[in-house]
This record gives C-alpha cells, structure tokens and sequence, in this order.
C-alpha cells in the first residue's frame, strides 16, 4: 500500500491559484506603460518640431501630451513657449501685410497672433492701428456714396471690436445714408404714379433707420391712396320703408352696414361712386314687420315626497344569497375532503401490506445469510488445506438481492402516502377557510334587519303657459355691379325673425311648485334686434362679393410671382396684399419682401 504524507496534496485536491488579481495589474502596468510612451513620444515630438520652427505641429504634438497627462507642467510651459514664438512670427507677416495695403489680411493675422498670445501687445497695438484705418476706409466709402463696401468695413471692424464707437457711428451713418436713398426712390416713384413701389421704397427706409427720414408718413399717406384705389364701393342707397317701421330703417342704414364690415379691409359704404370703380350697389326695402304673440297652455308635473313605506330589506337578500353560495361551496369541499381521506386511508392499508410483505421477505434473506454463514463455518473447519476459502463462503449468498422489487414497492408505496397526506391537509384548510367565511356571512345576514323603510314620491300635475314673442322683418334687397350692365336684377327678399318666449304658471307651495310670472321681453327691443339681424346677414352678402373681388387681384398677383422683384410685379403684389390684410398670403408676401429686402414684409399693409 502506498503511503501518503499528510501535508502532501494530489494535483486535483490542491486550490488552483487565483490569477485575477495578476491579470488586472498587469494590464494597469500596460497601461501605465502605454500613456508614458504615447506622452514621450509626444513630447520628443513637440520638441523636435520646435527646433525647426514647426509650430503648429509643434503646438499638436503638445496638446497631445497634455491629453495623456494633463498635469504635466514642464510640457505647459513649452506650449506656452511655442504660442508666443508662434505669435511672433504671425506678427512679422501681419506687419508685411498691413505695409502693402491689405488691412483685411493684417487685421486676421493680428486677430490670430493674440489669439496665441493675448499679451502681445505689438500685435493688439498694430491691431488697434489696423482697425482705425479700417474705419477711415469706411468713411471714405461713406462720403462717396458706397455704402456697401463702407458697410462691409464697419461690420469687419466691429466682429472683432463690438465696442469700437468710431465703427458705430460709421454703421449709424450707413443706415441713415441708406435710408435717405430709398426715401428719394420713394419719392420718384410716387412722383411717376407707381404707388406700389413707393410704397415698399418707403418701408424699406423706415426699416432701415427710424426716424431718420419721414419715410413712416409718408409710406401711411401712400398706403391710404392704394386703399381708396382699390376699395369696394358699396353704394348704399336710402331705404325704402314700405311697412312704416322707421326703428326698423334706421337699423338697415349705411351707417350701420358700415359698421358691420370688417374695418382692416379696403370696403367702402358710400352713397355715390365715381365711375369706373370695383363695387356693387346696394337698393334695400323693408316690406313689412310683423310682432306675433302667442300662448300656449300644457302641464307639467312635480314629483313630491308623499310618506314613507317598509318594504323588504335588500341588502338582507343580497347577504343571502352570499350565504347560500358559501354554504354550497362547503358543501363541495367537505365532499372533496372526504374523497381525499377515503383516498389517504387506502393508501395507508396499501402501504401497510406491501411493508408486511418487505418486512417477511427481509427476515427470508436474514435467515439465509445465517444458514450460510454457518456453512462457511463448517466448511472451513472441516477444509484440509488451512488459508484457503472454500466455495461456501461464496458472499453473494449474503446478498442476493430477491427483496429489491419489494423494498422499490415500498418507497413507491411511501411516496404516494405522503402525496396523499399533503392533499388531504389542503382540504383540510380549505374546508377551515370555508367554514369560517360562511359562519361570517351568517353574522352578517343575522345583523341586517328583515325591513327598511323607504320615501314615498308622487306626482302632481299643474298648467303652465308658454309665452312667445316673434317680429318678422322681411326686406327686399338688390344687389347690382357697378361694372357691369345686367340690366334688370331679380330682387330677393328674406324673412328674419327674432323670438323669445317664457313660461308662466301659479305657486303650489304643498307640492314645493315656486310661482314664474311671465317675462317677455319688449317687442322694441326685438325690433332693434331683427333690424341688426337684417343687417348682418346684408354684409355677409357683401362680403362674399369682396372676397370674389380680391380673389381675382390674388391671383393676378400669384402669376407674377416668378419675378417678384419687377416694378409691375410689385404693383400688383403691393395692390393684393391691401385686399388681404386680414390675411396676407404669405406666397407673395415672402417673396415680395425677399426680392426688396425687407425686414418685415408685414409692414407694407400696416402691421
């Protein structure tokens, strides 16, 4: 037999060592040993790209060492050293640049020198210098009339100073000079009869300086010519009274018909029409008005609380009916419970026999295994040969294994039992829980009373009287072009009708019936009112005939929008867009305003 040191181990027992712990310190040292080389590497770099005057990638090379170690002073100190001669050179060629005459080159450099080194201050001097000159320039440009170019150089000055006051006032100067021109444009083009683009000449030079011209009134005079140019006329003749209603005439008035049209458009109520112009007229007769009262009688009911009465709990039914289900649920599962009791006693008797049977199939096999062994006894004192085993000694005879399919039927039998046996306390519970639950709803039904009492309503019926008041108002109306010779035009004539009406009826203070007395308003003020129905309905008539007017200049003016900056285009456009100022049609608007360069196109019609 092999012997065994105790402190030795087999390859398979011993704990293999944990090499987790190596591992992750190994890649921090790789780590580590990686940034240091990508940090050198960059730093050699940096320094070789220095000696040679290489400066931005010098400057790279730096700013990459300072990505892998950003705490790395020395290499700070170098890339501060490397803008400053960097700036320098910069300077040196700004100084070139500005010697020859090109001011916006040497200002970029200079911008670019103090960006590598604020405190240079040759280069913000030069700077300074540069800007001046820039300016002079502009002014230059100003005085001769070139207001872009002198735009273009105060702009350039103040992008890099927003605080220099000579730029600002040179900017001021531009606007004031721009607003000046598109005035006198304005004024031109008002002189040649093209209101439209005096118009927008105007606006543009309000925009571009305000104030500084007289451009806003004169653009609002201008504004109000195109109006009255393209107003709808509406003529409005008096009204005939033909039913004797003067209250109701004065409602149908122009006055009032003006009033009733919306007050942004170009819509006119006049009583004469030059000719030649846009507009209907508008011939109105009241033929008749008609006040019609009438009464009608009908019944209402009130319900009332007359007594009360006792009628059969149902609360109490409902907690019956409860009861009865939970007691048929008990019912089912004590049967349950039986069938798994039945089952669970079977099974025991089952177990028991098969357990009878191992135990007399255990004592077979003990009994056997004694008989051999004394056998084995007599054998080997009776053998010749001492040290041998003579064939009685055989021990599989101690273990035949003849009770193994009983001693697999026992377990079998067992585990069966115990399946049973957990079945059976489940039904157990269950039939606790139920008989709980019903002994509560018993409670329960027990404590509700058989009877409540209940209200007893009733119906009582009284008359009521409806009172109404209608005034019908019909009116005549003739609605012709003033363009256009129909020759005769049918008239049309509308009934409008106004009517109120309340309901009357007595107290019954028994049957909680509050008295209404009737309530019918003032057959004047129907009157007045159906007057302004009248009305109303009259200028929405007018108005769907403004909207085919402007529809037509709309589209007129959407032909023309493929060139929107031409003077007839404008025309057009400028004339549209006053028909629609309560909704500006932002495809020619838009392009309008583009084309001319406004900044809120909006303004043309006075917003």
């Amino acid at each position: 037999m092999r012997t065994v040191h105790p402190l030795a181990r087999s390859p398979r027992s011993a704990p293999a060592p944990s090499h987790r712990w190596l591992g992750a310190l190994a890649l921090a040292m790789l780590l580590a040993l990686t940034g240091c080389s990508a940090f050198s590497r960059a730093v050699k770099e940096g320094d070789t790209a220095s000696q040679q005057q290489k400066w931005a990638e010098a400057e790279a090379a730096y700013l990459r060492a300072l990505a892998a170690d950003p705490e790395a002073s020395e290499v700070k100190v170098k890339l501060t050293k490397v803008r400053q001669a960097w700036s320098e050179v910069v300077l040196e060629e700004a100084r070139g640049v500005h010697a020859s005459g090109d001011l916006d080159g040497a200002m970029k450099r200079l911008v670019r020198a103090l960006e590598l080194n604020a405190e240079n201050a040759p280069a913000r001097e030069l700077l300074g210098q540069t800007l001046d000159a820039r300016v002079v320039v502009g002014q230059t440009a100003l005085k001769e009339e070139r207001l872009k170019e002198a735009r273009a150089e105060f702009d350039a000055v103040l992008s890099v100073a927003p605080d220099h006051a000579a730029a600002k006032r040179g900017v001021d100067g531009v606007q004031v000079a721009w607003a000046k021109r598109w005035f006198g444009t304005g004024d031109t083009l008002e002189k040649a009869g093209k209101l439209g683009n005096a118009l927008v000449a105007y606006v543009r030079a309000d925009q571009e300086r305000v104030g500084a011209t007289a451009a806003r009134e004169r653009a609002e005079a201008v504004r109000q010519k195109l109006r009255d140019e393209v107003a709808f006329l509406v003529v409005a003749t008096p009204v005939e009274d033909r039913a004797g209603a003067p209250d109701v005439v004065q409602r149908l008035g122009a006055g009032r018909l003006a009033a009733m049209l919306p007050t942004k458009l170009p819509l006119r109520v006049v009583t004469e029409a030059p000719d030649g112009r846009e507009g209907v007229k508008l011939d109105l007769s009241l033929e008749r008005v008609l006040p019609l009262k009438a009464t009608e009688d009908s019944q209402r009911t009130k319900r009332y609380l007359a007594g009360n009465r006792s009628v059969p709990n149902p609360r109490r039914a409902d907690f019956e009916k409860k009861l009865l289900q939970a007691e048929r649920s008990l019912e089912e599962i004590d049967r349950k419970q039986a069938s798994a009791l039945r089952e669970y006693l079977r099974m025991q008797a089952e177990l028991l026999t098969v357990r009878e049977g191992a135990e007399r199939c255990r004592e077979r096999e003990r009994r056997e295994c004694r008989e051999a062994l004394q056998e084995c006894g007599e054998a080997a004192r009776e053998a010749d040969k001492p040290g041998t085993v003579p064939g009685e000694c055989n021990p599989s005879r101690c273990a035949s294994g003849a009770c193994a399919q009983e001693e697999q039927l026992l377990v079998q039998k067992a585990q069966a039992v115990k399946e049973k046996e957990k079945a059976l306390e489940v039904a157990l519970d269950k039939s606790e829980a139920q008989r709980i639950e019903v002994q509560r709803n018993r409670d329960t039904v027990f404590r509700e009373p058989v009877t409540v009492e209940e209200p007893m309503y009733s119906d009582f019926t009284y008359d009521v009287q409806l009172h109404r008041l209608t005034v019908t108002a019909s009116v005549t109306a003739v609605m012709r072009d003033l363009l256009k010779d129909a020759g005769v035009v049918a008239p049309q004539t509308q009934d409008y009708a106004v009517a109120h009406e309340d309901v009357a009826h007595k107290g019954y203070d028994r049957y909680g019936v509050l008295a209404d007395p009737v309530q019918l308003r003032n057959e004047l003020e129907l009157r007045v009112e159906v007057g302004d129905k009248a009305v109303t309905d009259l200028a929405r008539r007018v108005k769907e005939r403004f909207d085919v007017y402007r529809g037509k200049r709309v589209e007129d003016a959407r032909r023309g929008m493929v060139r929107p900056g031409a003077e007839d285009v404008v025309e057009t456009a400028v004339r549209a867009l006053l028909l629609t100022a309560d909704a500006p049609p932002a495809d020619i608007l838009q392009p309008l305003g583009r084309a001319r360069g406004l900044n809120r196109p909006e303004a043309l019609i006075g917003l």
